[in-house]
């Protein structure tokens, strides 16, 4: 059995879609084709079945997928493994969401070196600096560890919770809430908000929270990180509710604790399941695990 159709038959399979598949695999559509109907005459089965536009597995195709997503997995992982030994350095590639960057990962990454006597060597990245790209990454193996928000329910991705982040509401320092020590967020509907773009993970949550209170806010911008958020707020430009991140402390505006209703921002070590880990990295795993509650964000 040929492994590159094992490796087409996972693509289509994942993307249920022969042009979009091809062009994943650059590899034209009727090689694609061909390599899947070889596939199915040699298990004497019928892998796919046409819905509309899309491949849909049959059952006999879901217990295959099965088969071969893990076979693949272990390969790939094997790889790797090898890969890692040939080379005298253990490279660990992490990507972390940009509020988690300033202090807390690099506190973390800091206190494991200095329990290191072995040659280790991290490589950081924030992508765009939102989870879903940052998970993303990691399911294309482009990053070892992750920390960032959790992003689905997949049971690829491992995650871990490291530290969480209360709402806050921000205002310019002359604002007509800016001297509040608590409100409640229905009390900010009357004022332009800045708010987060659908892009944001934090967009979704936010808007339940404004729809408990029966209204939406009158957004006069949508941002998609909370940095930028938090910047247009301290020059002016109007009120925003954002995780109580350390940014807020370097800013000229006003930070007021959210009484009604609260919901706190749970941050996660994400790892990738049947993804091969060098004993560096799974050492720094562990050592997250141990230690992630004595650094403060």
């Amino acid at each position: 059995m040929n492994l590159f159709h094992l490796r087409y038959f996972a693509t289509l399979a994942k993307l249920q879609n022969y042009t979009h598949a091809a062009q994943q695999l650059h590899i034209t559509q009727p090689s694609l084709s061909n390599a899947i109907h070889g596939l199915e005459a040699e298990l004497g089965v019928t892998l796919f079945a046409r819905q509309g536009r899309h491949m849909i597995l049959t059952a006999a195709g879901r217990e295959f997928n099965r088969t071969v997503s893990h076979t693949l997995a272990t390969l790939d992982s094997g790889i790797e493994r090898l890969q890692h030994q040939a080379h005298g350095q253990t490279v660990i590639k992490l990507a972390a969401l940009r509020t988690l960057s300033t202090r807390w990962v690099p506190s973390m990454v800091r206190h494991f070196l200095e329990t290191r006597s072995q040659d280790v060597r991290f490589e950081f990245t924030n992508e765009n600096g939102l989870s879903p790209k940052i998970i993303q990454g990691l399911r294309a193996k482009k990053y070892d560890i992750c920390f960032c928000s959790k992003v689905d329910e997949e049971e690829d991705i491992a995650y871990f919770p490291i530290a969480s982040q209360a709402l806050v509401v921000i205002t310019p320092v002359n604002h007509p809430l800016a001297q509040r020590k608590q409100i409640e967020l229905s009390e900010t509907l009357p004022f332009d908000q800045i708010t987060f773009s659908k892009k944001s993970g934090l967009a979704p949550i936010i808007r339940q929270l404004f729809a408990e209170c029966g209204a939406q806010p009158h957004s006069v911008y949508s941002i998609e990180e909370d940095e930028a958020v938090a910047g247009l707020v301290a020059n002016g430009f109007g009120i925003a509710v954002v995780p109580n991140m350390p940014l807020l402390q370097t800013l000229p505006l006003k930070v007021i604790p959210l009484s009604f209703p609260t919901w706190q921002r749970i941050f996660y070590m994400a790892t990738l399941n049947d993804h091969y880990q060098a004993p560096a990295a799974t050492d720094f795993i562990e050592f997250v695990h141990q230690h992630h509650a004595n650094i403060s964000l």
